[in-house]
């Protein structure tokens, strides 16, 4: 076990030597590899931030249903026990919460700041309604959203409905939306991940070439492969691990700008949304990955110089 991390630790100095001996050569591979690593980087984060909104939005489906405005305030609260029946043959669970109009209006007027609507217009204009918050029990997405349009098309034709809609759809289309910017990410780190891996591959394959004869007497003298590749194997280690560190600094210095425009937009709507920076449990995995992409590259390329020399 000593032996093993003698080798090792040899290993990793050679391969911190190297670093030293040729500092400008690595810096800009080093820089390169960044680059190409802040675009997956700063997508996941931007994902990060968005999918820690949208996890606090309901996505439970919900239905609004507005009542003729000369029905009956007895027929209006009468509707609730024939909405349960309705709800009920389909094996629904909903909260049903009834909403006069006078509610409907105290709440419109608190919210524009406008006093006195209905007295300016002659009238009360809004509806009583109800609202229908329905319990996502369904594990099939598609046969829940089918028995929702079926129960909203039974609303639809009930004598006091006059209109029937669905409150929910934008927060599927939100989802269905962060769905394909996950595939995204992913085609776009699967392109760059192998990016990384061939202009590791290229360096390495040049340390290789410059110490050919320290290879060849290292072979002669009885060194075996698995020595001689280690060295290079940990250079491709600490080219992925720096170039991902970098990339996670760009990363997160960008997003001083991003926020101070994001800043702007987001009083106009009330929020105080910031992007914030990657967790440290996600930083140290990118930084994994980036480090295995390294070593993935140094790996192909000293294996294979190995086999054109021997």
């Amino acid at each position: 076990m000593n032996t093993w991390f003698r080798y090792h630790i040899s290993a990793i100095c050679l391969a911190l030597a190297q670093f030293r001996r040729s500092p400008g050569h690595f810096f800009f591979n080093i820089l390169v590899l960044s680059m190409t690593l802040a675009l997956p980087f700063g997508g996941i984060t931007l994902f990060d931030n968005i999918q820690s909104v949208t996890g606090q939005l309901s996505v439970s489906p919900e239905i609004s249903l507005f009542l003729k405005q000369n029905t009956e305030r007895t027929d209006a609260q009468a509707m609730e026990q024939s909405i349960r029946q309705l709800l009920r043959k389909d094996n629904l669970a909903a909260d049903i919460i009834f909403i006069p109009k006078e509610a409907a209006l105290d709440s419109l007027e608190e919210k524009t700041g406008l006093n006195n609507m209905a007295g300016s217009l002659g009238k009360n204009p809004l509806p009583d309604s109800y609202i229908i918050r329905l319990s996502d029990n369904t594990p099939d997405g598609a046969t829940l959203s089918a028995r929702i349009n079926a129960i909203t098309g039974q609303l639809q034709k009930m004598p006091e409905t006059d209109k029937v809609q669905i409150d929910s759809d934008w927060t599927k289309r939100l989802a269905a939306l962060l769905g394909v910017m996950r595939m995204g990410l992913l085609f776009l780190g699967v392109v760059l991940g192998i990016v990384v891996i061939v202009v590791t591959f290229n360096t390495i394959r040049l340390q290789v070439l410059m110490h050919l004869d320290e290879i060849t007497l290292s072979w002669h003298v009885g060194a075996s492969r698995a020595y001689i590749r280690r060295p290079f194997c940990y250079m491709g280690i600490f080219l992925g691990l720096f170039s991902g560190i970098l990339a996670l600094i760009l990363v997160g210095l960008s997003l001083y700008p991003f926020n101070s425009a994001i800043n702007e937009l987001a009083q106009l709507y009330g929020s105080d949304f910031r992007l914030s920076p990657l967790n440290p449990g996600t930083s140290a995995i990118l930084l994994l990955a980036s480090a295995a992409l390294g070593w993935l590259g140094a790996l192909l390329s000293v294996n294979r110089q190995l086999r054109k020399i021997y």
